[in-house]
């Protein structure tokens, strides 16, 4: 039962991480256009600010969980459901290929070293807003 609870708990949280991952990328889609991948971009880094939160939050705040659900559950339903399903590399990294591909070079080395130098600062000041 007990892993039939945490399968509940990943699933829920990756539902609403991937409803708001495909609302955040038509929605920027529509508003910047879709010459360059901002959606995914912006995903990206607010997915390693917000992890950085919650996992410091997690950490130093949370260490016997909430009334109603335990520290690991809901570590399983917002790092791992919710967080890994909002922001994928996988989807970073196809990105990157087809802008490549398409012979966008620059843009691609600009998404690329961008995602992961802002994404390790966005970390940080994610850890940073959790410990005010």
């Amino acid at each position: 039962m007990h892993v039939l609870t945490q399968a509940g708990f990943v699933a829920l949280g990756s539902v609403l991480g991937g409803l708001l991952r495909w609302g955040i990328g038509v929605g920027v889609a529509r508003w910047l256009g879709t010459g360059f991948p901002y959606g995914t971009f912006f995903i990206n880094l607010s997915s390693c600010v917000f992890l950085g939160w919650f996992m410091t939050v997690l950490d130093e705040r949370l260490a016997n969980g909430l009334a109603w659900i335990s520290r690991d559950n809901l570590r399983l339903m917002v790092a791992v459901g919710f967080t890994g399903t909002y922001s994928t590399f996988s989807t970073f990294e196809y990105d990157t290929h087809e802008l490549v591909r398409d012979g966008a070079s620059a843009k691609a080395a600009l998404y690329f070293f961008g995602s992961v130098f802002l994404g390790l600062f966005a970390v940080w000041l994610g850890v940073l807003l959790a410990r005010r």
